[in-house]
């Protein structure tokens, strides 16, 4: 699964505006991507950002999603509730 930050780039090793990320899954509420550091961390589904809240966070736009659309079907969720 793959996904594509869209927001304002931060950090060294967090994630860059525009870049697409591997998605490992979906783990405590959060998505697990491989952002610049090239290791896995947990980001908002809704507003993934620093976890400091120092800048604005970004939105995700699925660039792949596996064969039972477990991204679609997640970012569905999510959206509906807030």
């Amino acid at each position: 699964m793959k996904l594509c930050y869209l927001g304002e780039s931060f950090g060294v090793d967090g994630l860059t505006d525009g870049r697409v990320y591997k998605c490992l899954g979906f783990d405590s509420g959060m998505l697990r991507v491989v952002d610049d550091s090239g290791e896995d961390y947990l980001y908002s589904v809704i507003n993934p950002g620093p976890s400091d809240d120092s800048e604005t966070g970004g939105r995700w736009e699925i660039v792949e999603d596996d064969e039972n659309g477990t991204l679609t079907n997640l970012f569905r969720r999510v959206y509906e509730k807030s």
